[in-house]
């Protein structure tokens, strides 16, 4: 039996610790095709979010485009990034990365429109940052709800919980006109906010078995989510880390370990709980909100497949140079 083609993704990130997890998870996951990586202020500036996903993609010769986006929020102030969450540059106490390829020159807001026109129904847009290009590309091109396969949310929560505040998630918090803006759209939207990417935790532990089975990009994840445990310990008195941004991945490759409920999503805009995500909207379609999750198999999965990471690497690389090496033996013979 032929093995279905991998789905198609642009992951609109702002890396990031757990973005890196979530990246190089969907880089190693053979049932996934990253086409792009767009970038958002939020754990870092925009600037550094764009150098460090080039970076990512780098480390294992993906050749994910990288497009640049929102530096600021749509209409309110911007906050300061979350350093003391992910570090100065985003990869906890690991130094500057210095990529060798640029950005590409379209905003994210342009590459997401014309790479879904490109394929209409083949790309799923999984969003782990503010969701400011998403609703920059709503603006650009209206089509892109018909064209986008669905969006993948990481964000929000349908209890009064938060992360920021008492009842607001971060990446919604960021920039809430632009997060009501996207779940009032006619698309299909998932949700995979706090209700369950809370529930799934990793320790040190986990990732030193991921180091040892992938010392490159293992050890890279390992060494950065140290300042990430450091913040975490401080803060819940344990030395563990949420896997949000993993949690979004986990939700489009094993949608199983699951449970959603349908209802429609707002977001409260200015106030005392501004950020907050509830429960209903006036014409809005349902959005697929993540309730429950198995949450030592998504543990397990995420483990298993980053583990593979070093392997896939490689595997791309000698794809690579055998294409690289065809075309310049069929070069050679038509110039003889």
């Amino acid at each position: 039996m032929q093995e279905p083609a991998p789905q198609k993704i642009i992951i609109d990130t702002d890396p990031g610790i757990d973005d890196a997890m979530a990246i190089h998870q969907a880089f190693a996951d053979p049932r996934l095709e990253v086409v792009g990586l767009t970038t958002i202020f939020g754990n870092v500036t925009a600037t550094r979010a764009t150098r460090n996903a080039l970076h990512l993609a780098e480390m294992v010769g993906h050749p994910a485009c990288v497009a640049g986006g929102a530096p600021v929020p749509l209409r309110r102030a911007p906050e300061p990034p979350a350093d003391f969450v992910h570090g100065p540059e985003g990869f906890g106490n690991l130094p500057a990365p210095t990529p060798g390829r640029a950005a590409d020159p379209r905003s994210a807001a342009t590459y997401l429109c014309e790479s879904c026109a490109a394929a209409p129904g083949e790309i799923i847009i999984c969003a782990v940052g503010p969701l400011t290009n998403l609703a920059a590309a709503l603006e650009h091109d209206p089509a892109i709800t018909r064209n986008a396969r669905r969006v993948v949310v990481m964000g929000g929560s349908a209890a009064h919980h938060g992360n920021v505040t008492d009842c607001a998630e971060a990446n919604i918090w960021n920039d809430p006109d632009a997060a009501d803006s996207v779940f009032a759209a006619d698309w299909d939207v998932t949700m995979v906010g706090l209700d369950v990417t809370e529930k799934t935790r990793c320790g040190p532990q986990d990732f030193a078995v991921i180091a040892k089975q992938a010392p490159v990009i293992g050890g890279f994840l390992s060494a950065a989510t140290e300042f990430y445990f450091d913040f975490h310990e401080a803060k819940l008195g344990e030395r563990i880390c949420f896997m949000h941004d993993p949690s979004a991945i986990l939700a489009i490759t094993d949608p199983h370990l699951f449970g959603f409920e349908a209802m429609p999503i707002s977001v409260i805009c200015d106030g005392a709980e501004i950020g907050r995500t509830i429960a209903g909207g006036v014409g809005r379609r349902d959005v697929s909100v993540a309730m429950q999750v198995d949450s030592d198999a998504a543990r397990a999965r995420f483990m298993e497949v980053v583990a593979t990471a070093d392997d896939r690497a490689a595997a791309r690389h000698r794809e690579s140079n055998l294409k690289t090496t065809v075309i310049g033996g069929w070069n050679a013979g038509r110039n003889r």
